[in-house]
């Protein structure tokens, strides 16, 4: 098969057929256009253990945990039943976690699902992976998570109505613009914020866990009576999980940007074995609190059970509930950045995506111009009010692009039996994952089955844009002018250079 390398000069044709590994190079047509620098840096790895924990915990908590509980709690009605889905989603995110920390310590390269799948199944599908991620789920949830940033920063002003939405989608509109500068300046001051954001956010949900175990040593306890009665079905009980499995999103964004973690092999792993247990265990203690103080019909009509909690409990500091939000938010706004920036770098170090991409900081090394892209690209869907929808119709395929992951997992273990593998997890693990995610994430999708096809159909329209711009491989000359005089327009105004990989996707 074809492989591509990460410094973008051949291709690499192995003959699989025999096993004996002989490989032929040739020249890449594609290349012939490709910027020259004699002076290509690589990415120093400045990310310590600390920042990898900051990077899981701070992008899986942001709004979900404040919000979600009563849409897992809609579906069943039980207040046993709801911890206990909390407790499962932990777990299956914990083993999509571990299957993740395989793939992320054999291949040790940036760019999360995207590297992986073009690993496994090769260009086509990993350029898929890319486009989704470029156009629609990297900028929606950026701007979504803004937008609850700014609604919940606004709200402590407008105690007696919603904030205007014009003013919400301005803050929205700074917060992105202030994040993207702060990305753009420094690797250590991006992680300084995710640090003490992410301390914050666990601190707010410390506060909310020590005043529901205070409820119960009172000896408030009546919502816990009969606490299994609810309404069961297949089709709620799914509807269920795909709520609290939102909350937990964000367990995987350590693996793209692995060139930039220290000591990966070891850090990887331990960063997710602290980082999992850490947020399952806050998610049911905080849900546990929520069910002690807010009775069965306030959960139920409660659009963020958060704030309902501290109108109850908090009294005259209520309007701090809405700041711990917005804090959760904007440390979530700053992870998902972070990691966007280096998906697309690495997308155009495989020749995925245009050169410009791969630029980073000479001296900082910083990817401005994609941090730049994503931020303009996150600005534009501020200007539309079809933003949650673009979100619906991703998730199931985001969902699913996490399970042909791990399938690719399994694949490569037949096809490249030799790979190093310093960690290796039980073949049980991945197929209960694959076998739990695509059931529940089928399960609504019988009944809306909209929002499943026009992602897949959304996802396919990437196929043409792959051959035209990427296969194809003798493209006129005015393509390569153009690519190079963007390259050298962004080295000019941000003073960037090539960076290339540290790793070798073969």
């Amino acid at each position: 098969m074809g492989e591509r390398y990460a410094n973008g000069v051949t291709t690499s044709l192995v003959d699989a057929s025999n096993g004996n590994g002989r490989t032929a190079s040739i020249s890449n047509s594609t290349n012939s256009n490709r910027i020259e620098d004699s002076n290509k840096l690589v990415l120093k790895r400045k990310l310590t253990l600390i920042n990898g924990v900051a990077i899981i915990v701070g992008t899986i908590i942001g709004s979900g945990i404040f919000i979600a509980p009563t849409g897992v709690f809609r579906y069943t009605e039980s207040v046993g039943s709801s911890l206990l889905i909390w407790s499962i989603c932990g777990i299956l995110s914990t083993i999509g976690a571990l299957c993740y920390a395989e793939l992320g310590t054999s291949i040790t390269r940036s760019g999360g699902d995207y590297a992986y799948l073009l690993v496994a199944f090769g260009p086509l599908v990993g350029f898929l992976r890319l486009w989704i991620a470029l156009l629609i789920i990297r900028p929606t949830t950026q701007t979504i998570v803004a937008l609850t940033f700014a609604h919940y920063a606004a709200k402590p002003f407008f105690e007696d109505c919603d904030p205007p939405q014009m003013a919400v989608k301005l803050l929205a509109a700074a917060c992105l613009c202030l994040l993207t500068a702060i990305n753009c300046m420094s690797v250590k001051l991006s992680m300084k914020v995710q640090d003490v954001f992410t301390i914050g956010k666990l601190l707010a949900l410390v506060m909310i866990i020590l005043a529901g175990l205070y409820y119960m040593a009172t000896g408030q306890m009546q919502n816990f009576n009969n606490p299994w009665e609810g309404t069961y079905s297949a089709q709620n009980i799914g509807f269920a999980f795909y709520s609290g499995l939102f909350a937990f999103g964000g367990w995987n964004y350590l693996n793209f940007v692995t060139e930039e973690l220290q000591d990966p092999y070891k850090n990887l792993p331990r960063a997710i074995w602290i980082a999992m247990p850490l947020v399952t265990g806050i998610y049911v203690l905080v849900n546990l609190a929520y069910f002690a103080v807010v009775d069965k019909a306030e959960m139920l009509s409660s659009l963020a059970v958060a704030v309902t909690f501290g109108n109850r409990v908090f009294g005259p500091l209520a309007f701090m509930v809405p700041i711990f939000v917005a804090l959760s938010t904007f440390g979530g706004v700053n992870g998902v950045l972070f990691t966007s920036a280096r998906l697309f770098a690495t997308g155009a170090q495989e020749g995925h995506l245009p050169k410009f991409f791969q630029l980073f900081h000479v001296k900082q090394q910083t990817p401005i111009p994609s941090l730049i892209f994503t931020c303009l690209m996150s600005l534009l869907m501020l200007l539309t009010d079809n933003v949650y929808s673009l979100i619906n119709y991703f998730s199931s395929v985001l969902w699913l692009s996490v399970v042909a992951s791990i399938a690719g997992m399994l694949w490569l273990r037949h096809k490249k039996p030799n790979l190093p593998r310093p960690i290796k997890v039980h073949l049980a693990l991945p197929i209960i994952f694959m076998i739990s995610c695509t059931t529940l994430v089928l399960l609504p999708n019988f009944k809306e089955p909209l929002n499943l096809t026009i992602g897949i159909i959304i996802t396919l329209a990437g196929i043409p844009f792959y051959y035209i711009c990427i296969a194809w491989k003798d493209k006129p000359r005015c393509y390569g002018r153009l690519s190079n005089a963007l390259v050298n327009l962004c080295r000019g105004i941000f003073n960037t250079t090539i960076i290339e990989s540290n790793e070798v996707l073969k």
